[in-house]
This record gives C-alpha cells, sequence and structure tokens, in this order.
C-alpha cells in the first residue's frame, strides 16, 4: 500500500463517529464544527381549541353586544382577565346572543375558543366543574390519564394550560357562581362569558359584568319572524304579524317555534297561525308564569300539527331520554325503529324547531321543549309504553357500552345479564381507540342512564352500565368522574340486594379511592368486599382483595404487611388455577422483597412471573417485571440492561406510569453509581409525567432533595 492510500485510509477512519450504550433523549453527531453549536429541544405547540357550536339568526340585541364589545375593551386597556354574566329568563335568547358575540370575535382570541354547556336547569343534575375542566384539558391535547382527580388539582394544571394565552370560554346555563368560578381563566388576555337564568351575584360582587336581557322589541321581533318564515307573508300581512309577535310576547324561542311551523306551510296565511296561538293561550290560560304560558303555547300548537304522527310519538318519547345529547342509533332503539325511519323523524322535528342540532351528528332538546314532551308523553303515553322505551334506550346503552368494553379488554371475563331488549342495529367499534373515544363521548350520557336506571329500580342494568365503563376509567383516568359513577354503581348493587355486584363495586369505588390518594377509605371499601366473599365462599375474589388490601400497605410503606398480603393472594390464586393474576402477585410480591432487602427471593418471584406471563398478552405487566427484575438485580451487569429494555417496552405502549416507574430506577442506579447528573434527569422526567398524571411526587422529590445533599 503506498503513502496516499495509506493517508486516504487514516483519513476514513478518522471520519468514523461511533454511538454506543444506551442513550435516553435526542443525540447529534457531527463531524466538523465551527463556532458555536445551539441545541434547542422543541416542544410542539398545544392545539388551539374551537368548541364553540353554531349559531342561528339573531336580530334586535345591539345592546347586549356593544356590552359585551365594551367589556373586551376594557380587557384590553386593564390587562386583566374579564368576566361577563349574560342573564335572562328561560326562552329569552342568552345562548344565541353569546355564541353570535363569540363567533364574530374569534379572531380576538387566537389561542383558543372552549364552550361547556352546565346544564344549569336541565332534567339531569348540573354538570360538575372538575368534570368541566377535565374537558378543557383534554381540548388542550393533555391525554385523560395524566389529568388528575381532583377538582384543585384539575384547576391548577387549567390555569397552568392557559396562562399567557387569549382564549374566550363560554360557559353556557349556569346554575351558580361556585359552578363557574373555577372554570374561570385566570390569563389576562381572556374573556368569559356566563350564561344563567340567575344574575349570579357571586360573581357581579368580584368583578363581573352584567348583561341583562329583555324580551325583543316590536320591530326586532317582526324582523326575526320575518328572517325566520322565509317568505313575504309578514311583509303581506303586517297586521296578523304583529299579532303574532304579541302573542309570543317577544320571546324568541316561542317566535322560533311558530316561525318554524309556519316555514313548513307556505300556502297557510298568518291569520290560521294567530287563531290557533290565541286559543292555545287561552286553553294554558291558568298558568301563573306568563313566559311558560307563551312558550308552551307555541309548542303546543307546534306540537299539535307534526306530521307524520309517528314523529309526535318520537318527540314525546325525547322527552323521557336520559342524556343531554341524543344519537340517532340510541333514539332508533327508544323508538324501536329504523336507523333510516328514525333519522327522517329527527329531521321532521329539527326542522320545526323542536330540536336542535348537536356536534357529532346528534341532536339536543331546549329544556322548555324537554319538559313539554315529557308532558305530552304523560297525557297520551302509557305508562308501560313510556317504561319500555326508557328500557329499550338503557338496554342500547348498557349493550354498546358492553361492546366497547370487550373490544378493549377482551380477556375479561364478564356478563351481561340485563339486557332484555337487544338492538336490531347494533354498534361495532373499529379497535380500541374508537372504542374508547364512544366511552368518553357519552360519558354524560352514560352516568345520566345509570342515574335514570337506578330511580326506576332497573339495579342490575345500573350497576352493570358501571362495570362496562371500566377501561375507559382504567386507561384515560378521569379521576373525579370514576368515583362519583363507581359510588352510583354500589349503590345500585345495594339497593338490589345484591351481595356479589355489591363486592365488585366496593372494589371499583375502593380503586377509585386509592387512586386520589384516599387509602384509608379504600382499605374500608376492599376489607368489605372481602367480607362478602368470604361469605360467598370465592376463594379467587379472596385473594384478589388481599392483594389489594397489600398494595395499600406497600402504598403506606408497610413493607411486611404488604409481603404478608401478598403472599396470601398467591396462595389463593395458584389453588384457584389464575395464571395470570399469580404473575402479578409475583410481580407485587417480587417488588417488596427488593424493598426489604431480600433480592435473592426477590429475583426468584419476578423470574418466575416473567416465566408465567410469556403466553399471556399483557405487554404492559411483561415490562413491569423487566422493570423490577432491575431494580432487584441493582449491583449486577444486567440491571441498566434490563431497565432500559423496561423503558423502552413502557414507551412503546404508551404507558405514562410505567414509563415513570423505568425512570425512576434508573435514577437510582445511577444515584448509586454516582452519576448524579444522569441521575437527576431521569428523577426529573419521572417527575414531570407524574405530576401530569396528578400521581403522588412526593418519592421522586425526596430523590431529587437527597441527590442535591450528595
Amino acid at each position: 500500500m503506498n503513502a496516499e492510500s495509506r493517508g486516504e485510509d487514516r483519513k476514513v477512519a478518522a471520519q468514523v463517529n461511533e454511538l454506543s450504550g444506551t442513550v435516553h433523549g435526542p443525540a447529534v453527531q457531527a463531524r466538523d464544527v465551527h463556532g458555536d453549536i445551539h441545541l434547542h429541544h422543541a416542544t410542539p405547540p398545544l392545539p388551539k381549541p374551537n368548541q364553540l357550536p353554531a349559531t342561528g339568526v339573531l336580530v334586535g340585541r345591539t345592546t347586549a353586544l356593544s356590552r359585551l364589545d365594551a367589556i373586551r375593551t376594557r380587557l384590553e386597556e386593564s390587562g386583566v382577565p374579564a368576566v361577563a354574566v349574560v342573564s335572562g329568563p328561560a326562552g329569552i335568547g342568552k345562548s344565541a346572543v353569546v355564541l353570535h358575540w363569540a363567533h364574530r370575535e374569534r379572531a380576538a382570541f387566537p389561542d383558543g375558543r372552549l364552550f361547556a354547556d352546565l346544564q344549569g336547569h336541565a332534567a339531569d343534575a348540573p354538570v360538575q366543574p372538575a368534570e368541566v375542566l377535565g374537558r378543557f384539558i383534554r381540548a388542550f391535547g393533555i391525554m385523560p390519564e395524566r389529568i388528575p382527580g381532583g377538582l384543585a388539582e384539575r384547576s391548577a394544571l387549567y390555569q397552568s394550560l392557559v396562562s399567557e394565552r387569549r382564549l374566550l370560554v363560554v360557559l353556557d346555563d349556569a346554575v351558580s357562581a361556585a359552578q363557574v368560578s373555577p372554570l374561570l381563566p385566570a390569563s389576562a388576555g381572556s374573556v368569559a362569558v356566563v350564561t344563567s337564568r340567575m344574575r349570579l351575584g357571586g360573581l357581579l360582587a368580584r368583578g363581573a359584568q352584567a348583561v341583562r336581557l329583555d324580551r325583543l322589541g316590536a320591530d326586532a321581533a317582526l324582523e326575526l319572524l320575518e328572517k325566520t318564515v322565509g317568505d313575504d307573508r309578514v311583509r303581506d300581512e303586517p297586521g296578523a304579524a304583529r299579532e303574532l309577535v304579541q302573542l309570543c310576547a317577544g320571546l324568541p324561542l316561542a317566535l322560533c317555534v311558530a316561525a318554524a311551523r309556519l316555514a313548513t306551510r307556505p300556502n297557510r296565511p298568518l291569520t290560521d297561525m294567530v287563531e290557533a296561538l290565541t286559543n292555545e293561550r287561552q286553553r294554558l290560560s291558568a298558568l301563573s308564569m306568563e313566559d311558560d304560558m307563551t312558550i308552551r303555547a307555541a309548542l303546543m300548537l307546534s306540537y299539535g300539527t307534526l306530521s307524520p304522527s309517528e314523529a309526535a310519538r318520537v318527540y314525546r318519547l325525547l322527552g323521557l331520554f336520559p342524556g343531554a345529547t341524543i344519537d340517532a342509533r340510541a333514539a332508533a332503539a327508544m323508538a324501536n325503529l329504523s336507523r333510516a325511519e328514525i333519522r327522517r323523524l329527527l329531521d321532521v322535528l329539527v326542522d320545526a324547531n323542536l330540536l336542535d342540532d348537536a356536534p357529532g351528528g346528534a341532536v339536543r332538546m331546549h329544556e322548555l321543549t324537554r319538559l313539554h314532551a315529557r308532558e305530552m308523553a304523560e297525557e297520551h303515553d302509557t305508562d308501560a309504553d313510556r317504561a319500555e322505551a326508557v328500557r329499550r334506550v338503557l338496554d342500547w346503552y348498557l349493550h354498546t357500552a358492553a361492546a366497547a368494553s370487550r373490544t378493549v379488554m377482551p380477556y375479561r371475563r364478564v356478563t351481561y345479564d340485563a339486557i332484555v331488549h337487544v338492538p336490531a342495529e347494533q354498534v361495532a367499534f373499529d379497535g380500541s381507540a374508537a372504542a374508547l373515544d364512544w366511552l368518553e363521548r357519552e360519558l354524560p350520557n352514560l352516568r345520566t342512564a345509570v342515574r335514570t336506571a337506578s330511580e326506576r329500580g332497573l339495579f342490575p342494568t345500573a350497576w352493570q352500565l358501571v362495570e362496562a365503563l371500566w377501561p375507559l376509567f382504567l386507561y384515560r383516568g378521569l379521576h373525579a368522574e370514576r368515583l362519583e359513577i363507581d359510588q352510583m354503581g354500589l349503590a345500585a348493587a345495594r339497593d338490589g340486594a345484591n351481595p356479589r355486584a355489591e363486592a365488585k363495586m366496593l372494589n371499583r369505588t375502593g380503586l377509585a379511592l386509592r387512586a386520589l390518594g384516599r387509602l384509608d377509605e379504600a382499605a374500608v371499601h376492599f376489607r368489605g368486599a372481602v367480607d362478602i366473599w368470604r361469605r360467598e365462599g370465592d376463594a379467587q375474589r379472596i385473594a384478589g382483595g388481599h392483594r389489594r388490601l397489600g398494595l395499600l400497605e406497600l402504598d403506606r410503606g408497610r413493607v411486611a404487611e404488604a409481603v404478608a398480603l401478598f403472599e396470601e393472594a398467591l396462595d389463593g390464586y395458584r389453588r384457584t388455577g389464575e395464571q395470570r393474576r399469580a404473575a402479578r402477585t409475583l410481580g407485587d410480591l417480587g417488588d417488596a422483597l427488593t424493598r426489604q432487602g431480600r433480592t435473592r427471593e426477590a429475583v426468584a418471584r419476578l423470574t418466575e412471573a416473567r416465566r408465567l406471563l410469556v403466553p399471556e398478552s399483557d405487554p404492559y405487566n411483561q415490562a413491569r417485571m423487566l422493570i423490577l427484575l432491575g431494580r432487584a438485580r441493582v449491583g449486577e451487569p444486567e440491571a441498566a440492561g434490563l431497565l432500559d429494555e423496561g423503558l423502552r417496552e413502557m414507551r412503546r405502549i404508551g404507558s405514562d406510569a410505567g414509563e415513570a416507574l423505568a425512570l425512576e430506577a434508573l435514577g437510582d442506579l445511577a444515584a448509586r453509581e454516582r452519576r448524579l447528573e444522569d441521575a437527576r434527569t431521569f428523577y426529573e422526567e419521572a417527575l414531570r409525567l407524574l405530576s401530569a398524571r396528578g400521581a403522588d411526587v412526593g418519592p421522586v422529590k425526596e430523590r431529587l432533595v437527597r441527590l442535591g445533599e450528595t
């Protein structure tokens, strides 16, 4: 080889850039560097939510709109967040005014527009602030499993997300200042607009601005009528038009219902509508509230002329619907009709202004319309017909929720035997994500279905609905919502005098309490379940109770007590042939033994657990065993490799909790090996993940403190 060739070989060798070992996070490889290097870790921007529903025709509200404009202007001048309370009686058009203004001013709020229907005067209970905060936080792209359960923690996370952002938050149909206060953004460039039938003096006392809506004046009411009817009749019959406006008392809801009726009958003169509405008002004259009489008269008139008659039946049944938004498939099950037929009839009701379109192809009823529809059902349908319709839709929800649950967790051995009416048109889910999305989207209706089933004495339906929701809470957290629903399931099981169901719901509620850090309360529930399983003679369930109690002892740091409970649970699972559950318990036992310093025993237990899990479809626990084995084998060469592999697997399956577990273990290993900066990096990343989930971060913070003292 000549000198030139040897020189080229040395040149190539000098250019080789190898990267070996385990790397966590981004890495940069470079050959020649000239000048400074600046590395920036890019954080993807949060999405900008736009949750505003569509809005319709608005007339005659210049004063209210100007008032809202002035509130926004003062915000820009003062630099503090602004709150407006738009109040007025039912049917006056509060939502229409606010949504019209919100859409018009959307450019002033470039960081997003949030909307929540608080259902302050709905048939169901008002929506709790913690639930709304959960929805708002998810709108910013935060995964549900990272959202804490407590109201205070959710509020803190929400305020962190909206800090330094210009947002518009619309809170519709509030019932109290307490319901609204946690939802108000504290960022300087944001505006919150609240609608309520109440004046919400508590908000006004804290600086909110009041916008009070009155009835429409005659000219504005005529303009609304003309725009809604959409033809020349208002101009051609000015006298009848003014009389119709007077009969509707300037209430937009009554005017829109009457106008929708006219719009579907283009050849009918306004005088016919005036005569019919006059007669209806006289029939309802005994009512004490003028507004109610006016709106109900308009609703009665529209209802009385519904065609075909099947549309009237569907209208009545929807007044009984257990939920806020109504899916066409659920409505079809309730009315025992095909989906194609129900869609046609829902369109008839939408055209008559008796239903409103809702996101996702669903519909919804104004609460006054719902009350009227319910009254009509009580007047025209038998008790048996009404009960069967409600039972059908509850069975549809249970059947569909069960299908979603099986899609996500096919290995669960759960029987849903409360279903009487199997839906003719069943819902199939295209994978776990679609099933979980449906469960989350329908959660408010599912909660109402649980409550409705309990109120009607359908206790198995109620607690089995709760049972079907388990995958949603396991995978997506929703801790605050979870506890409320689990408690309803427990009450239904007890009211139905079903001890096995009661024990299942005690376990469910105990797990929800544990997730919220309420360990003593969780223990009471777990022990209550074990007592029932003992009376029932169910050894496998007793073992499960001992395992859960062991986890609580481990949470408290009482390791010896935890070891005893895990060994008792393991014995029960082995005697009943529960291999997967035995493997999980071996993992818990190995973890506890490691904490006691009994590492040889821990390694034996964890190795056995890995062997038992080989044929199981349980990637989380397979990865968990790798991490626990890595912990147990600290000081051996294999420890780092086991922890790295466990971390990769947890990241692959998307488990934040598992990833944090691996990062803590890697931090402990680095600290032991005096790699203090590596340890700090691992701990801080684990802290970030746990904080985002609302989990207990105390142990990680203690590690960081000890690291700083080193």
